[in-house]
């Protein structure tokens, strides 16, 4: 990313903006709301073509270009009427991939999701959690090696989203995924990261970047228990503050 500018007529959403997100790294954003974190990933998946500046991906410039990445939006956006097997690969069946395929590599995925035994099920007979597990199995199944991921557990209750946020600790490790993640929970970033990108605005700028020197593999109580987090979780919540009152 280099030199960033997503503009919408006169409002300009994302003002040069450059970083870099080393192969294989965990990069969440976080920032107030309106500060341009949703128009960064729609760029970077090349959905919005930058006004000015670059996206770059593996050293080509990939602006305004989709497909590079896979790209989990904040809610699951499932279709109802669709079984759990039809939905999660949606995403194939749109690139005219070989329906019979598609499917019998879903279904070798849904253990490791925790989906096993509903691939019949449609939506409305999933919880929370699970919907979010096949849409991410959705996202995963493109086999881009680039996640961008919105939210995906805002919406859950606490304790959901705790046991989805190991969860997609060891899932990460096990696919080595390149992952940009988007919240507003402090702590979510700072547990599940690898550094963490505070954005303010509007327009859009990094105000800090904090590597996250925290040894993996990590566990939730001992990580939000120990001094490090406590002294990263203040740096972060001073820079989005500070972003309020500039």
């Amino acid at each position: 990313m280099c030199g960033l500018q997503v503009s919408f007529g006169d409002f300009t959403a994302v003002q040069d903006l450059t970083f870099e997100v080393q192969r294989g790294e965990f990069l969440s954003i976080v920032g107030r709301s309106g500060c341009g974190k949703t128009s960064l990933f729609n760029a970077v998946a090349g959905l919005l073509k930058p006004y000015a500046g670059t996206v770059e991906y593996r050293g080509d410039d990939v602006s305004g270009r989709p497909g590079h990445a896979g790209y989990m939006l904040q809610r699951d956006h499932l279709f109802p009427w669709k079984k759990l097997l039809d939905n999660v690969v949606i995403g194939l069946d749109v690139l005219g991939s070989n329906r019979k395929a598609s499917r019998e590599k879903a279904r070798a995925l849904l253990p490791r999701f925790g989906l096993e035994g509903f691939q019949d099920a449609y939506p409305g007979q999933l919880s929370g959690g699970m919907k979010q597990r096949a849409a991410l199995l959705r996202t995963v199944l493109l086999d881009r090696d680039l996640l961008l991921l919105d939210e995906p557990f805002g919406a859950l209750d606490a304790i959901t989203r705790g046991e989805l946020q190991a969860w997609l600790l060891d899932l990460c490790d096990e696919l080595q995924k390149t992952v940009l993640f988007i919240t507003h929970d402090v702590e979510e970033a700072i547990y599940l990261s690898d550094r963490v990108m505070v954005m303010n605005g509007p327009p859009g700028h990094i105000a800090d970047t904090v590597a996250v020197d925290i040894p993996r593999p990590r566990h939730f109580a001992d990580v939000v228990t120990s001094q490090r987090f406590t002294e990263l979780k203040h740096r972060l919540l001073d820079d989005i503050s500070a972003g309020r009152t500039a």
